[in-house]
Formats: structure tokens, sequence, C-alpha cells
């Protein structure tokens, strides 16, 4: 009868010898803290000191490898937390030698901070049978056949063409891209996710549209993503009918489906979320016209979205920001002489189009800009510019900011979100109508505008976050939390292992603490 251990540990009969691109996993597992107490530091219980392990986490899971890494360290074998140029043995569970190989060179593209993966065969990549089999025996045992992945062998020509680091904030992506109707039909399918709140599924179709995006050419062939970052087997799917047949059955699909376009259009109402159209969805209403004859109750911002509904899902250009932006400084410099306004969001990152118009105030005086919100929002009321707007105080600690508290995607600061009346004296074609025969022009659209105020410790901070894109501060976010063990948001940035908050008076002063390469706001169209 073989031991009650053994069979726990027993590796699968078969593995899949199918590569899939990877999605790049954090090398420090959740092990780290549990097994600290075992250290690898203290010689005197490594009894096997040739063979250095590192486990790799994807598919066997945080809990199994914590395990798995205290038993073996019990038994003297050397296991090493993050593969480093010391590794002689990786060991996986349930994949393929081209998927390990695929996340040694994923860590490769990161840098030094998993250090660089040697070439074949430096290091072995191992079947968890193996390292089963040794914890039985009480040592290693000889390496077989059985018990090797098997390596890929390929051509030059058969190499993928493409390298790209798996995080976005690693990437320079502009606003031009090679494989556009690619990346779009990926995005009708996250919007569909998100839509459907589905938020893990909406982000990894935004992960692989944003790595088509930054690929220095247009694909021809799917098989030229093999092994890519955030790229899994349904979008390679999605990609590979595009470039054999022009379009995706799914991606049509969804689009001609009846609840994406109802909740495309509820949610383009301004102040109506995800939930709320839903909810209205199953109530049978699909369209304004039939939540406006639905005799549904609506809320002050509701109310202003249906209103304006037209001018608000209408693009707003650079020029039509430019104004408003003069409008704003205009308020600014009235009630705050010495106060700053920057624009942000999409146009900051060289957006020509968005659909609505950021932007960011501060003082040069630390304190000064409290209560600015206000200021500028009675003078833009004053002069008729406004005919919407909710301000939030400013609800930021940063006392109470740290480990403790996750960094969020929502902030705290003073801010007034609002529409403008923007009196525009010469319309394009597309915004003139006919009306017995004559044209004629409205005079003024409504658009969407965001003030946020921020204090001149945190500006660097807020105009990162601000600036965008929206994956672009996700993956800055998680790159702080999963290779620098800090803690990002727009206030400020908190070193976890220190304690403390880290300064900064500009943006790359924040990509110099994160260990990353300087982006300016053009490279970060993710």
């Amino acid at each position: 009868m073989r031991p009650i251990l053994d069979d726990r540990l027993r590796a699968p009969e078969k593995r899949n010898p199918t590569m899939v691109p990877l999605k790049r996993r954090r090398v420090v597992s959740s092990c780290d803290s549990s097994t600290s107490d075992v250290s690898n530091t203290n010689n005197n219980r490594i009894k096997f000191q040739q063979q250095v392990l590192f486990l790799l986490e994807r598919k066997m899971g945080s809990s199994r490898r914590a395990f798995l890494t205290r038993l073996g360290r019990s038994k003297g074998f050397r296991i090493e937390e993050r593969f480093s140029e010391s590794v002689t043995h990786v060991i996986s569970e349930n994949n393929s030698g081209d998927e390990v190989w695929a996340w040694l060179n994923s860590a490769q593209e990161e840098g030094g901070h998993h250090g660089q993966p040697p070439a074949p065969p430096a290091v072995r990549l191992l079947d968890i049978s193996w390292y089963t089999e040794s914890m039985h025996e009480g040592r290693p045992v000889e390496i077989q056949d059985r018990h090797t992945l098997q390596e890929p062998q390929q051509n030059a020509e058969e190499l993928p063409l493409f390298s790209v680091p798996s995080y976005a904030c690693q990437r320079s992506t502009t606003l031009h891209s090679h494989n556009l109707l690619l990346s779009d039909a990926l995005s009708v399918l996250a919007q569909s996710a998100e839509l459907a709140e589905d938020e893990g599924r909406g982000v990894a179709f935004r992960r692989a549209a944003a790595v088509l995006n930054f690929l220095p050419k247009a694909i021809s062939a799917a098989e030229h993503l093999r092994g890519l970052p955030s790229l899994g087997e349904h979008s390679l799917r999605v990609v590979q009918e595009i470039l054999e047949d022009g379009s995706s059955r799914e991606v049509e699909s969804t689009k001609q489906s009846d609840q994406y376009r109802a909740m495309k259009a509820l949610t383009g109402i301004f102040g109506v979320g995800v939930k709320t159209a839903h909810r209205w969805f199953k109530l049978g209403i699909h369209t304004l016209a039939q939540l406006e004859d639905s005799g549904q109750a609506l809320n002050h911002t509701q109310q202003a979205g249906v209103q304006h509904y037209s001018d608000l899902n209408q693009p707003v250009t650079k020029a039509e920001a430019d104004a408003i932006g003069h409008l704003v400084e205009t308020a600014v410099v009235a009630v705050s002489p010495g106060a700053q306004v920057t624009l942000i969001g999409g146009f900051r990152r060289g957006k020509v189009t968005g659909h609505d118009v950021d932007f960011l105030l501060t003082h040069p005086e630390e304190g000064k800009e409290d209560g600015l919100i206000f200021k500028v929002v009675a003078w833009l009321e004053a002069q008729g510019l406004l005919l919407y707007q909710k301000i939030t105080k400013n609800s930021y600690l940063e006392s109470k900011e740290g480990p403790s508290r996750s960094a969020s995607t929502m902030d705290r600061f003073e801010r007034c979100f609002s529409i403008f009346r923007l009196d525009q004296e010469e319309r394009s074609e597309e915004g003139r109508s006919l009306d017995d025969g004559k044209e004629t022009q409205k005079a003024w659209r409504a658009v969407r505008v965001d003030l946020v105020v921020s204090p001149k410790s945190q500006y660097a901070f807020a105009l990162l976050g601000w600036t965008g894109s929206k994956l672009f501060e996700r993956d800055l976010r998680r790159w702080a939390g999963h290779e620098r063990s800090m803690s990002l948001s727009s206030h400020a940035l908190f070193d976890i292992k220190q304690g403390k908050h880290l300064r900064a008076d500009s943006e790359e002063e924040i990509f110099a603490h994160l260990g990353l390469d300087y982006i300016p706001p053009s490279g970060r169209n993710a």
C-alpha cells in the first residue's frame, strides 16, 4: 500500500501538451510569509546543496505551493521563493515545457527583479512527479525521461516574432495601432463582459487587446502570438477567426444582441451604472424613449443625463476641450490667483476626441487649494456656464493610508462632476440640422467635465492617476503590489516593507520609486 502522503502529492497522469499563452503570475506567492520561518539561509538544515529548486505557482496554486515548499525544506531540500540565476530545477504541475519556457521568457522581459532565466540545459524543467517521488524517498531521485518536460525544439524562423513585457506599465503604447481591427473586436467582448458585471473576464480581454495594440507590426497569423502574455485561448480563437474570415461570429453576434445594445444605450446615460441599467433591462426598458415613457423615478444626475443625452453621447473634440480649459482657467484665476490648471485624461495622452474633459487643479502653496472647488463652481454658475454640478469633499487622510487599506481605483479628492454649457458660434456640418429647407444650428452644446483638486504634495500622484489609461493605471497598481511590495493610489505611494510613504514631486520620481522606466503620457494608451 502506498503511503497516504504519497497519494496526496501524486502527480496527474497527463499533462496538456498544447501550448497556452501565459498570463503572468506573481512569482512571490502567498507562501512567502507562511514559509518565512523555514529559511533557506539556515545551511545546517539544507542536506542537498547541489539542487536549487523553484516551484512554479501557475496551476499549482499558492496554498499547495506553500505546503510543498514547507515539506521539501523539512526534508533538507533547498527551495527558492523567487526564480533566479541560481535555480537549477523548475518544478511545475500540469504545465507543458512550452508553457514553462514562455513563463521564464516573460520573467526575463521584466528585468532583473526575477533574475535572468538561463538558457537550456542550465536549468531542468521537471514535472511534479519527480518532486513527490523525491519527497517519498527523502532525497533527490534520479531524473528519468518521464520526469522531464519536453523542451521546445524550434528553428529560428519558428521563434516568436514579438517580445512583450507582461505589465502594461512596462510598455510604451501609442495611439497608433497596427492591429486595430483585432483589438477592437476584443474590446467589444470586454465591454460585453463588463456590462454583464463580469469584471475578471472584461479585464482579461482588455489585457489581450492592449498586447495587440503594442505590437510593432500587423499580425498575419495567430501562431505569431504564441507565448505572449495575456493572450488566452479565447482571445486567440477570435484573432484566428478574424484573420481567416475577416470577422468573428462571436463578436458580430455580441454587437447585435438585444442585451448588449440595450445596456450600452442605458449606461450611456450620465449617472446610470451597470446595476441600474440591468434592473431597467429586466423591466423591459431597452431605449432612452422607453425609459422616458416608463415613469421610472430618476435622481438629479440621471435627469440631467436624460435631458442632455444626445450631446453627452457625441465625442468631445480637442478644440472643445481647449475652449473649456480657457473657461476653467479664467474661473481659477478670478477666485484664486496663482492656482494651476492642467488638462488630464485622454487628451493629455494625445487623443483628439473623448467622451468628457478632465482638469486637475492645485495651488503651489499647500493648503491654499482647500475649498477651491466651491469657489470655482460658484464663479462658473454665476456666468451661466453650468447645466449640472455635484461636488464631493476631500476625504483622504494619509495617516490612515498604508497596508491596511488596499489601493483603490477611486480617489477621495475634492472634486466636481459637472455638465458645461459650451457656446459655439460655428458648428461643423455634422452639428447642423435642416428645418423647412433652411440650415439651423444649436448655439451651444452640453459637455461632461470633471474638475479635481489636489494638494501640491499629492499633485504628482494625482496627475499620474488621472492621466490613464485605465488599464495602464491598473497595471501600475498591480506592479506596485506584486513586484515592489508597495501600495499606489492617486494620493500616495506607500512602501509596505519600510512602513512609510515615499514622496515624489514628479511622475518621473514615481516611476523611479517603482523601478520602472519612465513612460510619457503619449505612451500610456494601453
